[in-house]
């Protein structure tokens, strides 16, 4: 117990100064430039794309900002990826609004505060499961799954700005299904506003364009800029467009949210945490993972949950929400250079400048303009190719993907429902497959090796057969193995000696165990021999520990499937035909 939390209290030493491990390199001056440059490349792209993922999340744009400040540089400083860019993406922002719709009712003040109480709730999960050591619980979120929320979500949040590119006013979170809110989206299409569709229509095509043309310019930016100049130029606010309006000028304060602790309040929103602490580091994973692999460096899962984790806490804490690791802007990080986290810094401290000097110049950015953004932003999130690779790898991935985004569509704007039963069914899936492991007779084929007798139609014997199981043998298969083994046997009524290739069994539970030591005294019983070949160690060894290896006989186990066979004939004689199983002589040079 002693040795455990001394370990635990060095690892925790560790956890908390990562940075320690690049700070150095800023004495470099090289380093220093690239990640400066860095920085202020995704905060052009950063500062458009929070405002627009705040109001995705039914909260003021300016929370965005407040949500890109601190929290991008406490997530720099206690993460583990060098270049991740951390802040409000479109898919934390999408659920958050989920979380939250609840307490719409409650005016966009009560809004903020439950936001920044998710984030809390959020946050501290993640520092949790870092903390402990428990990033393995990423691996339940199958990558099927994943897809298909993925697909899903991105076609929602794509939707669900339609109505501020054609100026109507329908809002997807007002309603309790999402096919409703499309239809109310067509029956108000004919009330379109002109002068916000041809706002929507000048952005979501000039970012459509820079795009395709331009795509090492700062599309976003430039966009931004034009149309907020157009919107200040035109009088578009008087023309009945719809802009930003006044942001709170100067830094978020130091303020825990004040909200009634008891459960019948939080409840459903701890729920949501888990749902939306989980879906989230999913993109921060796997673009940490990509760039870890190119650039080398030593990454750490549970590293960047702690990262994310305080991240979030300083979100809560400073009036912002819930924050995670965007896929587009650390590819812009990547690909600028960025060399450290102080790239990150940078970034965190411009959107601290623009809180403090620039916010007048985005009066007049039209909310259009932001609804063009979110779709551009989410149309790299439509992947259909790996669900289709899915099923050819696996038809059950396939299904758990197909029912994930059909259950996610079908549900919402209740997505953690749509998730839940995409896990579950994929857990279920997965158990399924374990319980009906691959089962077959081998037979010898000519090239030497033992392969499935009945796909390569290849001879066995009458007297003797070699069995082989992959996959683990728990109590949820071990009547499926017995039945083929014994339903297998019985149609050779002159069979005297069966062999079992252990060698795809890493695992024997204690059912397991049981059921082949019954086995082998009901086969002895009817003049069969029962051996076991290719037996893993550490199978082996726990057999010697509860006693079934002396108890059916040790030798009864064999290295190799040719030694039991060889073992059987020699002391069974002419009562059992090996050849067909032979390995075949080959001829002498």
């Amino acid at each position: 117990m002693n040795q455990w939390l001394q370990s635990f209290l060095d690892d925790s030493k560790e956890r908390l100064t990562p940075y320690r491990g690049w700070i150095g390199e800023l004495k470099n001056p090289q380093t220093l430039k690239a990640d400066i440059i860095a920085g202020l490349t995704v905060a052009l792209i950063a500062i458009p794309q929070a405002m627009a993922y705040a109001q995705l999340a039914g909260l003021p744009a300016y929370i965005g900002l407040y949500a890109s400040f601190l929290p991008v540089i406490i997530a720099a400083l206690f993460g583990s990826s060098r270049q991740l860019s951390t802040g409000a993406t479109a898919m934390a922002s999408l659920m958050s609004a989920t979380a939250l719709q609840p307490y719409a009712a409650e005016g966009v003040a009560a809004m903020i505060t439950y936001s920044a109480m998710l984030a809390i709730m959020v946050g501290m999960l993640r520092l949790s499961l870092g903390m402990l050591r428990l990033g393995m619980v990423m691996d339940f979120l199958s990558h099927p799954v994943v897809v298909g929320f993925t697909n899903a979500a991105a076609l929602i949040i794509a939707t669900s700005q339609i109505p501020k590119l054609f100026g109507v006013p329908v809002k997807v979170d007002t309603f309790e299904h999402y096919h409703q809110y499309l239809w109310n989206l067509l029956l108000a299409l004919p009330n379109t506003h002109l002068a916000t569709f041809a706002m929507g229509a000048f952005s979501l095509g000039s970012l459509v364009i820079l795009k395709q043309l331009a795509p090492r310019l700062p599309g976003v930016l430039l966009v931004v800029t034009l149309s907020t100049l157009l919107s200040w130029a035109l009088g578009y606010d008087r023309l009945g467009g719809s802009v930003i309006g006044s942001i709170p000028r100067g830094l978020p304060e130091f303020h825990f949210p004040s909200i009634n602790l008891n459960f019948g309040q939080l409840g459903p929103l701890l729920t949501s945490a888990v749902i939306v602490g989980l879906m989230g580091l999913v993109e921060a994973v796997s673009i940490s993972k990509a760039i870890a692999a190119q650039t080398r460096q030593r990454w750490s899962v549970n590293q960047e949950l702690v990262g994310q984790g305080l991240a979030n806490i300083t979100a809560g804490l400073f009036q912002g929400f819930v924050v995670s690791g965007s896929f587009s802007r650390s590819a812009v990080n990547f690909a600028a250079g960025a060399r450290t986290g102080f790239a990150s810094i940078i970034s965190g401290l411009l959107v601290a400048v623009t809180l403090l000097f620039l916010t007048e110049l985005l009066h007049y950015l039209p909310q259009a303009t932001l609804g063009a953004i979110i779709i551009m932003a989410v149309f790299n999130l439509f992947k259909f190719a790996p669900i289709r690779r899915a099923w050819l790898v696996e038809p059950h991935d396939g299904i758990a993907a197909v029912a994930t985004f059909t259950a996610t569509l079908a549900f919402a704007p209740h997505l953690e429902q749509g998730i839940l039963l995409g896990i579950l069914l994929s857990l279920g899936l997965f158990l399924y497959r374990t319980m009906r492991p691959n089962f077959c007779e081998l037979g010898r084929h000519s090239d030497g090796t033992m392969r499935n007798a009945k796909i390569y139609d290849l001879p066995t014997s009458d007297t003797v057969s070699v069995f082989r199981f992959n996959g683990d043998l728990y109590f949820g298969n071990t009547g499926y193995l017995e039945g083929k083994l014994l339903n297998t046997m019985s149609t050779k009524p002159g069979l005297k000696v069966a062999v079992l290739d252990m060698g795809g069994i890493g695992l024997v539970d204690a059912t397991g165990e049981s059921m082949l030591e019954r086995l082998v005294d009901q086969l002895s019983a009817t003049g069969i021999e029962f051996y076991f070949a290719r037996t893993n160690q550490d199978v082996y060894r726990s057999f010697q520990r509860s006693g079934l290896a002396a108890q059916i006989g040790e030798d009864r186990f064999f290295r190799e499937r040719k030694y039991a066979l060889n073992h059987a004939k020699a002391i069974l004689g002419d009562a059992i035909d090996i050849e067909p199983l032979r390995m075949p002589v080959r001829p002498a040079a």
